[in-house]
């Protein structure tokens, strides 16, 4: 058994250190940990950081630097197969990515970085192998630093899956919110939390913020621990940039400039790089940027298709109020989309061409429709989701139901758990059901519109399942007979040692 305390600590072993390494400081420079992601069946992205300062810009003096690596068979890390230099510099953060080829399928790994006289924590990987009986997947998303501990990736870390899906949100851009405990009327009911912890700057706009603020994230040791217990596939939401942007457009154009938001986003793709298992770096060809973050991967049973809905989405036509606005007539432009043509035009290849028991969906935001009035005539939806794009949606549903088997959807955004069916006609329920939408809560941020939903679950009877009141995060076992999806939710969010207990599980045949 692949021990916890390997993640945190690093191993007494005797290990070749490079004599080029050169340390720039008396601290210790893994203060982010280890994690590693993109995982194919001969291959795996390998990533770490040197930050011997965190959160003031990692500290590093300007300059290339060498950071050794080593791959092994065992935990104890004495059985080496891999082993090289990787070169760094403060252009990229001096984060470290490597690559490493001709691996097994279906196999553990461990590996650990070196330099100068320290050495990183120990990680675990896992190669993809399409042969594979069973895949288990963990899914998350929302993790608002300042709202709530992450006792839930303490248990994702125990549970060692094949791999994370994080759909987004990764981090909050916002500023500091005061310290304690908050009680308030919203939405029907009384919303209480408690603000545990602080953000390090106020907004956040510069790379240097954005680097600080994934440090700051980075720095939580439950956080680590699930890096460092799988491979993680991962594609950003909105706060990884500004709340609710699309494209390039942010959510408050009489705030900020075209030319700012290019230049914010920027390097906000570049942060997200730097501190991501990921397989290439942002290109800063195109206004704006662009970041590589949709793709393919099969584990098993599952052929997972991992989106971006930000990246190329259409501006958010009809508004994007909380948590709901009504429908507008530019709704149906056929032109609007979540997705982008090429990103779209890739999906339906996927689907298309694949032989998998399961096709996966993993993105973002709710896919099935959400009324927050019991009124057909006079309703509204959260228009920031899939329903603000509905032709497009309708032709990704049609797609689905042309003999793809299981479709399963996976979602975030919206801080609140459910298991919903997505249907032939998704505003008709008694239309025939095409696919099963399953929507982790987040790990921390807070559902203040819960009460809203809990109100209008009688105007969805597609929703079999909602909890926004819990945080917590997904466990998927797609297996030979079903796929069970299992909501893990954590008792007490203001409690890093929070017992996490399964709320429900949920087979696709149970739907």
């Amino acid at each position: 058994m692949f021990s916890r305390r390997l993640f945190l600590a690093a191993s007494g072993a005797a290990l070749w250190l490079p004599a080029a390494a050169r340390a720039q400081s008396d601290k210790y420079h893994f203060t982010l940990g280890v994690a590693s992601g993109a995982p194919r069946e001969t291959s795996v992205i390998l990533w770490t950081r040197l930050a011997p300062d965190p959160l003031n810009g990692g500290g590093m003096a300007d300059g290339l630097v060498h950071v050794r690596y080593r791959v092994c068979s065992d935990a104890a890390m004495r059985k080496e197969l891999r082993s090289g230099l990787v070169a760094t510099s403060h252009v990229k953060g001096h984060s470290v990515h490597a690559r490493i080829d001709g691996l097994e399928p279906g196999r553990e790994y461990f590996y650990q970085f070196y330099y100068g006289q320290d050495e990183s924590p120990i990680g675990r990987t896992k190669t993809a192998d399409r042969n594979a009986r069973e895949a288990r997947l963990a899914v998350a998303n929302c993790q608002a630093w300042e709202t709530g501990y992450y006792a839930g990736y303490r248990d994702m870390a125990e549970w060692t899956p094949d791999a994370v899906i994080h759909v987004g949100d990764y981090i909050y851009e916002g500023g500091v919110s005061p310290l304690g405990k908050v009680d308030r009327p919203y939405g029907g009911v009384r919303l209480q939390y408690e603000v545990v912890r602080q953000h390090n700057s106020e907004e956040i706009t510069t790379l240097r913020d954005y680097r600080n603020r994934y440090a700051l994230y980075r720095s939580d040791p439950h956080l680590q621990a699930a890096h460092a217990a799988a491979p993680w596939i991962v594609a950003m939401d909105d706060h990884e940039v500004d709340n609710n942007w699309a494209g390039m457009v942010p959510q408050d154009p009489d705030k900020q400039t075209s030319a700012e938001f290019a230049l914010r986003r920027r390097a906000a793709f570049q942060a997200y790089y730097e501190h991501m298992p990921i397989e290439l770096p942002p290109s800063m060809m195109e206004l704006g940027g662009e970041l590589q973050m949709y793709g393919a991967y099969r584990f098993g049973p599952a052929h997972i298709n991992l989106l971006d809905t930000r990246q190329y989405r259409s501006d958010q036509v009809c508004g994007d109020g909380f948590p709901g606005e009504p429908p507008c007539d530019d709704l149906l432009n056929p032109d609007l989309t979540m997705t982008g043509k090429v990103q779209e035009a890739w999906l339906m290849e996927q689907l298309k061409k694949s032989d998998a028991r399961y096709n996966v969906l993993a993105q973002q935001t709710w896919f099935a429709p959400y009324d927050y009035v019991d009124d057909p005539e006079n309703n509204k939806r959260n228009l920031d989701q899939w329903d603000g794009y509905p032709v497009q949606r309708q032709r990704i549903i049609d797609a689905l139901a042309q003999d793809v088997s299981n479709p399963v959807i996976l979602s975030g955004d919206w801080h609140c758990a459910a298991a919903m069916m997505v249907h032939k006609d998704p505003d008709n329920p008694a239309s025939a059901p095409v696919a099963r939408n399953f929507a982790a809560t987040s790990i921390s941020s807070i559902c203040s519109w819960h009460g809203r939903i809990e109100q209008a679950r009688d105007a969805n009877p597609h929703v079999k399942y909602a909890n926004g009141r819990d945080r917590g995060y997904l466990r998927c076992i797609a297996g030979e007979r079903d796929w069970t999806t299992v909501f893990r939710t954590v008792a007490n969010a203001a409690s890093p040692d929070s017992a996490v207990n399964t709320a429900t599980e949920i087979a696709l045949k149970d739907m």
